[in-house]
């Protein structure tokens, strides 16, 4: 029999009994036809892999992810996860429709036809995240029904604006909920439910939300597998009681690993998707178990049955390992050839241009000055008032609320008395000039300053700082780049990401990017950030679906009320 691949003497993950079985694998067609004792006197092979004990697992896939967060395009990032073993990602490009509508979901698919990992898109359900910030664009009903019409969607993505799913029948979230289970039956629908229990937890599974991949606690965790949700499991969940409870009680058929948002300094230096297994093993959970939560479940929560398992008829995504307890790869297969040699590093070809003119030109904003963050206007009288801080911790990028005493002078808060730094939000598409400002404390920088235009999920410009100087500068900086990450101190700059795609990505190469990643990392440690992804931290502070207190164009968000809440308010009242 003639076949296109013939691997002899590996160790063979098989998915249905989650173990390793001696076998041969022949391969036709780009799938796999053959697991078993037979071998070369059976099969007429072009090509013959003496995998001499080495493991031979599925391609990884990983079914919750932003490529935007790693601030690179699909082309980029197709090569760096391919060598990580992701052969397949389900992508929610949701930061670019933010900026761009329905457009950017289409352009993000069009850059990545010709990617090597497979790539199957979510649609984006959130877009705004809540009606409380200004976008660039907006996905509508009539949006989805268009990219289910013209593209190959594989599933709605994160429904975020929990808050109103449960308390407005009629919000645009629940609006999307009941068309999409109306007309599209079959389709999968993603959830972002962080801290809910009991009612409002199963509200929102009653409206179709059935998975989360936020932050998990044991008691959050075992009342959603309890009432029917599937987790996905991402790194900063992965605690020593989180992943005990995943390796003690039989919950694999609930549960798989995914990355969400990955710095591409991480992605350099620890890997991908294929980190969260490695470390999953180091923690005490059987190499097979983790195997399993990377490819077999994740791929039937996608209902993708044609792959994460070695098995006939399955497409031939693989990857070869000498070591299984350090998932050491060796080689990268996607249907069956190969894509990856580590012995034989390829270098990243020059990335070119693939976007429209105008993604180019996403950041309308005039230069600011410092008078811009050194004068504050209220529209409170004179006096003394309690004032509102976000406070930022160093374990998560949940923020929380507390107090300080402000004094109004002139019309103007006197912010730079507080103790507190700065953060203000500026409306960068041209559409009403909004701005909002609040005040910062905890595991934040201590000087200096930093502005971004890469904050989740509106991506208007985000500047947080203790020094106006430095704020302009950072700000000016980065409209000038048509958007981007700066850091600035005493006048002087000290970190520089430019992001001119849609002012959140970048065409450099992973290397370049990395290393400007991880300058701006060091740049923000520098000034007294203390975080374990200060890049992470700082632009989730303008998401206002991510508790506690958030801050938008509309003003500072009381997330867990749903509503906008003064910075100011009179002393002995909240």
């Amino acid at each position: 029999m003639i076949t296109d691949q013939l691997i002899l003497n590996a160790k063979v993950y098989n998915s249905y009994y989650k173990r390793f079985e001696t076998a041969n694998v022949a391969v036709k067609d780009g799938r796999f036809l053959y697991v078993g004792q037979l071998g070369a006197e059976t099969f007429a092979a072009r090509e013959i892999i003496e995998a001499e004990g080495q493991y031979l697992v599925p391609g990884l896939i990983d079914i919750h992810l932003h490529i935007e967060s790693t601030m690179i395009t699909p082309e980029t990032f197709s090569y760096g996860i391919l060598q990580h073993g992701v052969t397949t990602i389900v992508p929610e490009p949701h930061e670019m429709a933010n900026v761009f509508g329905v457009e950017g979901v289409h352009e993000m698919i069009r850059a990545s036809q010709d990617c090597q990992v497979d790539m199957f898109y979510a649609i984006p359900s959130s877009v705004p995240a809540t009606p409380l910030e200004t976008t660039g664009g907006s996905i509508e009903i009539a949006d989805i029904d268009e990219l289910m019409a013209t593209e190959q969607m594989i599933c709605l993505g994160e429904v975020m604006n929990f808050v109103d799913v449960i308390r407005d029948p009629d919000c645009k979230s629940n609006q999307i909920l009941r068309h999409v289970r109306s007309k599209y039956p079959g389709l999968v629908i993603e959830g972002h439910t962080p801290k809910l229990l009991d009612l409002d937890l199963h509200r929102l599974i009653f409206a179709g939300i059935d998975s989360d991949h936020t932050h998990q606690s044991i008691e959050g965790m075992t009342a959603r597998i309890a009432a029917g949700m599937f987790i996905e499991i991402q790194e900063k969940s992965m605690t020593p009681e989180v992943v005990d409870y995943l390796i003690q009680h039989p919950v694999s058929e609930h549960f798989c690993f995914v990355t969400d948002d990955v710095m591409t300094d991480s992605l350099a230096a620890t890997g991908h998707l294929d980190h969260l297994v490695r470390k999953a093993i180091a923690m005490g959970m059987a190499p097979e178990a983790a195997i399993y939560a990377a490819t077999f479940t994740p791929a039937r929560r996608m209902k993708l049955g044609d792959r994460g398992v070695i098995a006939p008829n399955k497409t031939a995504d693989y990857l070869l390992l000498s070591d299984l307890s350090s998932f050491t790869i060796e080689a990268v297969y996607k249907r069956g050839a190969q894509v990856w040699d580590r012995s034989l590093p390829q270098e990243q070809a020059a990335p070119q241009p693939r976007f429209p003119a105008h993604f180019y030109k996403s950041v309308q904003l005039a230069p600011l000055s410092a008078s811009d963050f050194a004068a504050v206007p209220s529209e409170l009288p004179d006096g003394r008032y309690g004032a509102r801080v976000m406070t930022v911790n160093n374990v998560s990028t949940f923020t929380g609320e507390k107090h300080v005493e402000a004094d109004v002078k002139g019309g103007l808060l006197q912010w730079q008395d507080t103790g507190c730094g700065l953060i203000a939000t500026f409306e960068r598409y041209g559409k009403n000039g909004n701005r909002a400002y609040g005040l910062i404390g905890g595991d934040t920088i201590k000087r200096g300053a930093v502005a971004t235009t890469y904050s989740h999920d509106n991506h208007n410009l985000l500047v947080v700082g203790h020094n106006p100087e430095d704020m302009a500068l950072a700000a000016n900086t980065v409209i000038a780049e048509q958007g981007g990450f700066c850091v600035v101190c005493d006048g002087e700059v000290l970190a520089l990401l430019a992001l001119p795609v849609g002012g959140i990505l970048t065409e450099a190469p992973l290397a370049e990017t990395a290393e400007r990643v991880l300058a701006l990392r060091k740049a923000m440690e520098s000034l007294g950030y203390n975080h374990y992804n200060p890049i992470m931290s700082i632009s989730t502070h303008s998401l206002p679906v991510s508790p506690a207190l958030k801050i938008t164009d509309h003003g500072l968000i009381d997330v867990s009320a749903g509503k906008v809440v003064p910075l100011l308010f009179p002393l002995g009242e909240a």
